[in-house]
């Protein structure tokens, strides 16, 4: 649906399943993927659960670093479309860098054809790292991983710039939530 452009129609699934989980108890909500939060706001309207936003959770990590600016890299809608950029930067007050075309061209290939199939590569993983020094190198103090996919790539090794795992970031938010932190 997202390579259709068919977003109504991912909305109403994720509404659907969303409704499902409100009538059978839960008290919260979490999309597990920094794309499909493009249709938050339908989710939201949907149902009287309260949603934790993978990018508010993020922002939150960001702040406690005491960071700006950051590198946001993840799909192609992601990163180009405003619904995820624009909300760390009006909400939470962040200046947020993308990659060049060519290099988003890539990451976005890398996650669709490499990572959702599984197959970590090395040299893919070097392209990611050489996007995040290049950007470190243009003023980005830090790199919001902004698919849930590249957890696969964290490596020990850091870039020279703290890596803000969104996967990881999230499920945290989840627990604190779950455990009183609202």
């Amino acid at each position: 649906m997202q390579h259709a452009d068919d977003w109504q129609g991912a909305a109403q699934l994720l509404v659907d399943a969303a409704r499902c989980l409100e009538r059978a108890g839960a008290q919260c909500l979490l999309i597990c993927a920094n794309t499909m939060h493009k249709v938050a706001p339908e989710i939201e309207a949907a149902v009287k659960l309260p949603l934790i936003h993978i990018a508010d959770a993020t922002a939150d990590a960001i702040k406690l670093k005491g960071l700006q600016t950051l590198v946001l890299l993840g799909t192609r809608f992601t990163m180009e479309q405003d619904f995820y950029r624009q909300r760390l930067e009006q909400r939470h007050h962040l200046r947020i860098l993308i990659p060049d075309e060519g290099e988003r061209r890539i990451l976005h290939h890398i996650i669709f054809e490499e990572l959702c199939k599984g197959e970590v590569r090395p040299e893919s993983r070097e392209i990611f790292y050489a996007t995040i020094a290049r950007l470190g190198a243009a003023g980005a103090q830090g790199a919001i991983l902004g698919c849930t996919k590249f957890t696969l790539f964290v490596a020990q090794e850091k870039p020279g710039i703290p890596l803000f795992d969104t996967t990881e970031i999230h499920a945290r938010a989840a627990v604190d939530w779950s455990l009183g932190g609202h």
